[in-house]
């Protein structure tokens, strides 16, 4: 049987095998993600008929959706921590069968006590599975292919948004009154199930690292192994943590990504709140709006990552990024009292900008961290940066009670938003990846079988 790869050793059979293994995970890898982010941010749609069921104000919700994030911040780090010691596929099936378990138990949040307590124990569930991922993927692609993993990976959070948009609408409009439950209990039910059979599915269907793929060839195996150990050797970047911990690199990725988190959760929690405002009250409308708004960002996600790989460069890409979120956060402010079109416009801006920053940020820290300092470090950016979830929309809840209205804290979350972009571009240290050539042994594969290698050019960052 002949293999994939009928020349071993040039860009073409390099090519083959990081594209078997780019379909293999990231495709699973996303629907898990699009799930994780649907059991998340549901609660801005069923927002529409909760609050109105339960009698509770915006800064209930506020607090509530924000929640979440303080459960993510102190469990976050540990399970980064395991995942490295005991692999992807245990840590990841306990992290998706348990956030699926508590989005299904959302549906007795009738008082706001058990609102806060579900919204943290989601929090602490899915803790560790997005900076979890960050982590897997640089078991399986080099740096100079790592931005487009990251980008697909990421959008999938924009995909939810196109599905799940729609598909709570639709819920909401037909389940109310079924055996006795509200729209919005059904939306919790329903869209938690998945979770726990995907959760059961990750044990059988992942693997943990490249040397333990049975679906690559052993000189498969060998290729990709070889590419990673020689990055790892060429590239000089802290492996323990405390030593990551005592620089400031760390902490300068830290503020700039709580700016960008601080965004993203306020047009999760309060994007399907500005559309109703705007005079769009049926929740399935709402739903198809913020879908097709989603849609626009799952395509700034992925051409952004495929671009930083193209180019090398993720440091301005990024900034650039934040900044365009910023001025369409700004511009939905001004235009949510003055044009419904201008404020969704806006608001679609707002949030392929912010989206577009997420994955090409991460290849930043990634440039200078390594081993035990990545797993820690990449955790430790996004769990600290993530109580800008828990701030954000508590702020925006708490001032449209004050006020009435979204516009000063939108304006609010786009002055947070653009100091992202002034940290990076004063304080970020440039890079960019250069070719170099390195001489690296590669496997000649005609079968299934190890034959003799070669020594090939392969361009290095």
């Amino acid at each position: 049987m002949s293999s994939l790869l009928s020349r071993a050793g040039t860009p073409e059979s390099a090519e083959r095998v990081y594209r078997k293994i780019f379909f293999r995970i990231i495709p699973f890898l996303m629907l898990l993600w699009i799930v994780a982010w649907i059991d998340r941010v549901n609660i801005g749609f069923v927002k529409l008929r909760m609050l109105e069921d339960l009698q509770w104000s915006e800064t209930i919700y506020g607090i509530g959706a924000g929640i979440f994030f303080i459960g993510y911040f102190l469990f976050e780090v540990p399970s980064n921590l395991l995942l490295q010691k005991i692999g992807a596929r245990k840590t990841i099936m306990r992290i998706t069968i348990g956030w699926g378990t508590v989005s299904v138990l959302m549906m007795f949040a009738t008082t706001p006590e058990m609102f806060y307590v579900l919204r943290f124990l989601l929090g602490v569930f899915e803790a560790g599975f997005y900076p979890g991922i960050i982590l897997y993927l640089t078991y399986w692609f080099p740096g100079n292919r790592r931005a487009k993993a990251f980008g697909m990976f990421m959008s999938a959070s924009a995909f939810a948004g196109v599905i799940g948009g729609p598909i709570a609408g639709l819920i909401m409009n037909t389940m109310g009154g079924v055996a006795g439950l509200a729209e919005w209990q059904w939306v919790f039910i329903i869209e938690g199930i998945p979770s726990i059979i995907l959760g059961i599915i990750t044990f059988f269907f992942l693997t943990d690292r490249p040397r333990d793929a049975k679906w690559l060839t052993p000189s498969e195996r060998e290729f990709v192994q070889s590419e990673l150990d020689l990055e790892e050797k060429t590239e000089k970047r802290p492996h323990g943590m405390l030593d990551a911990l005592k620089g400031k690199t760390i902490w300068l990725f830290i503020l700039i990504f709580f700016c960008i988190i601080a965004a993203n959760s306020s047009l999760t929690f309060y994007g399907p709140t500005l559309v109703s405002n705007v005079g769009f009250s049926d929740p399935l409308i709402v739903g198809w709006i913020m879908a097709g708004i989603s849609l626009l960002g799952a395509i700034g996600m992925i051409v952004g990552g495929f671009i930083s790989d193209r180019t090398g460069e993720s440091r301005i890409q990024t900034a650039v990024s934040a900044g365009i979120g910023a001025v369409g956060l700004a511009g939905a402010a001004i235009m949510i009292n003055i044009s419904p079109l201008g404020a969704i416009l806006c608001l679609a801006m707002a949030l392929v900008g912010t989206m577009s920053a997420i994955p090409i940020f991460w290849q930043m820290p990634n440039r200078f961290l390594a081993g035990a300092a990545a797993a820690g470090g990449v955790a430790l950016i996004n769990s600290i940066a993530n109580l800008a979830g828990f701030g954000a929309p508590f702020m925006l809840g708490s001032l449209k009670d004050q006020t009435g209205s979204l516009a000063p804290g939108l304006l609010i979350v786009s002055a947070v938003e653009i100091c992202a972009t002034i940290l990076i571009l004063l304080l970020v240290p440039k890079f960019k990846e250069v070719a170099k050539t390195t001489t690296i042994t590669v496997p000649v594969v005609e079968t299934e079988a190890e034959v003799a290698p070669v020594a090939v050019k392969e361009p290095q960052a």
